[in-house]
């Protein structure tokens, strides 16, 4: 994989690294597979309205170095062996970039999202145009959803976040669209108000989260579903270090978030940081950034 400048560290160019010791358990293997990801380039990004607690419309907004950033993610998922498809960003839409959100994807069915706020619902149309264009059949829901925002798949099952931005009641029709069990997860935490700001998919049986994003009942259903998910710090979690994307090996993530790249080492995975210091202006990170078409 080439390392650029913008990839702050990995596994392989760590100094740091040593070998497991005598007396420690191996890490489970980790395998990765080819993945085919959608990005929007943020050449309109700005910070011009505030609808999640990281945006402050009086922040400075520099969309040159928003663009280095986001195109140093794209070129490590290309670097990795994996397909980028790009939707063409439109302008007058600053956050078309959180690509995630524009919908949920699986098969050749594109279940677009409905925004919750009026300054980003014209992102449906575009995202909508670029699945059709595509060859996908693009659905919609009566209800708010913001694609995978809220809508993680893990192995069989869909996790959908609601609480802030996606109505609950969506979950149950994107399960009679996909055919898909949905756990419904509520988030009570407007830090984390999408269910990719809370929680990392790292593979089809593994996950991680931040507790406090959720309410009691949820947690207990996490705790029921992954009893082996590793549980993310405070410290972390604030620099939306769980805002991350997996092949099952390699972890693209915020390259502040270095307890929780810990963590994962430990579990058998090869983190890999990236900055999108710019981008975490308007409340996303990687995975925002990145939309999985699932097969």
């Amino acid at each position: 994989m080439t390392i650029s400048d913008d990839v702050i560290w990995n596994d392989r160019v760590r100094p740091d690294q040593h070998g497991p010791s005598a007396d420690v358990a191996a890490p489970p293997a980790r395998r990765s597979t080819v993945r085919h990801y959608a990005m929007t380039a943020p050449d309109h990004f700005t910070v011009e309205y505030a609808i999640n607690p990281w945006m402050d419309v009086t922040t400075p907004v520099d969309t040159q170095r928003a663009l280095d950033q986001w195109r140093a993610l794209h070129d490590i998922y290309r670097d990795l062996g994996h397909t980028v498809d790009l939707v063409p960003p439109r302008a007058g839409l600053p956050d078309m970039v959180y690509a995630a959100n524009g919908g949920f994807i699986v098969g050749r069915t594109a279940v677009i999202a409905r925004f919750a706020y009026p300054q980003r619902a014209p992102e449906a149309d575009a995202y909508a145009e670029w699945a059709a264009a595509l060859g996908l059949d693009p659905v919609f829901t009566q209800h708010v959803n913001e694609g995978q925002g809220d809508l993680l798949l893990v192995g069989p099952n869909l996790l959908a976040g609601w609480g802030f931005r996606t109505d609950r009641r969506a979950s149950y029709e994107i399960a009679a669209i996909t055919g898909l069990p949905v756990v419904s997860l509520e988030l009570v935490d407007p830090r984390f108000y999408h269910l990719d700001t809370a929680l990392a998919v790292l593979d089809d049986t593994t996950v991680a989260y931040y507790p406090p994003a959720f309410s009691p009942d949820s947690r207990r259903r996490l705790q029921e579903l992954y009893p082996d998910a590793i549980e993310v710090a405070t410290a972390d979690a604030y620099v939306l270090g769980l805002n991350v994307v997996s092949d099952g090996k390699n972890v693209v993530m915020p390259a502040a978030a270095t307890g929780f790249a810990e963590q994962l080492r430990h579990a058998g995975f090869e983190p890999i940081g990236v900055d999108l210091t710019e981008l975490l202006k308007g409340g996303g990170s990687v995975k925002c950034c990145t939309l999985e078409l699932h097969p």
